[in-house]
């Protein structure tokens, strides 16, 4: 199911939370949303779920609106960052629910992750703790079979063993029925992992979207040590969108076509240097750095 959406806005008072957002996510791919605290990613999740209402703009879903339609939203489900289940509900009670609102519902896969993961349908969810809740969540989502899964934070409060099954049975469901997944998530490390493509949220703005594999082949960084300092043009030439000199050793983020990076390094005669790729955290730092919020340090008394 392709998910687009079109100059996307919407506002809470004199707040803009999203700010004409364009975006576009293939069929059975995973898309990472990544953004400063009070970006707007929660806001634009649950509009793309159909939540809130855009005040401008569209959510489409294979070319079909999803707000008040509840097509689109029999293959569409959103888990939030705080699981929610309603008060005094077990684990048999939301799936009943569940299953009257998902056509594509399956009790089979719901028994068999609830004995995969050992929660009993019938012990009340509020007395579960919060890496269990959020597995019961998964348990209902993948038993719904959705076409787009729509996470905010979906790994926080997993263990790493719980939080690897979740992984595996989700890239079986994209690979086997074409699931598509966004995810939000502060973990940049796991996103560069787990994504296809990535978008950057600022102030409700959408400031970058890449494929991961297109940002990997036009940017990387470069750390080369000389025995004096090259000018101005040494940075010109290479590209250098950014740079930290440190004594003779220059760190510095190149961005382009990075096909004959080597080539051009050995004419400035270093002493040595190392080529390496660009981690979606260092992306993430350099665009959003480009915008005014960048990493400081802080002095307290």
């Amino acid at each position: 199911m392709k998910l687009e959406t079109r100059q996307l806005d919407k506002s809470f008072g004199r707040k803009k939370a999203v700010d004409a957002v364009t975006l576009t996510v293939d069929p059975g791919t995973i898309h990472g949303l990544l953004g400063s605290n009070g970006a707007g990613k929660t806001t634009f999740m649950k509009t793309l779920g159909g939540i809130y209402k855009p005040d401008a703009g569209a959510v489409l879903f294979d070319d079909a609106s999803i707000f008040e339609n509840p097509t689109v939203k029999n293959d569409v489900l959103f888990i939030n960052d705080i699981p929610y289940f309603f008060n005094g509900a077990t684990l048999g009670s939301m799936a009943t629910f569940y299953k009257s609102m998902y056509p594509k519902w399956s009790t089979k896969r719901f028994k068999q992750l609830s004995e995969h993961f050992g929660l009993e349908a019938k012990q009340p969810l509020s007395q579960l703790s919060k890496g269990m809740k959020r597995q019961a969540s998964f348990i209902l989502a993948f038993s719904a079979r959705p076409q787009v899964m729509l996470l905010d934070e979906p790994f926080d409060g997993l263990d790493p063993i719980i939080r690897r099954q979740v992984k595996n049975i989700m890239m079986q469901d994209i690979a086997n029925h074409g699931m598509t997944v966004i995810a939000s998530s502060h973990n940049l490390r796991e996103m560069e992992d787990l994504c296809d493509s990535v978008s950057i949220m600022h102030e409700g703005r959408q400031l970058f979207h890449r494929d991961l594999n297109e940002v990997k082949g036009s940017h990387c960084k470069l750390q080369i040590a000389f025995e004096n300092l090259p000018g101005d043009q040494f940075f010109k030439e290479m590209g250098v969108v950014q740079h930290e000199v440190k004594g003779r050793v220059i760190t510095c983020i190149i961005k382009g076509d990075i096909s004959h990076i080597e080539e051009k390094v050995t004419k400035y005669d270093p002493l040595m240097y190392d080529i390496l790729p660009l981690t979606l955290e260092e992306i993430f730092a350099y665009e959003m750095g480009d915008k005014g919020y960048e990493i400081s340090n802080i002095i307290v008394e």
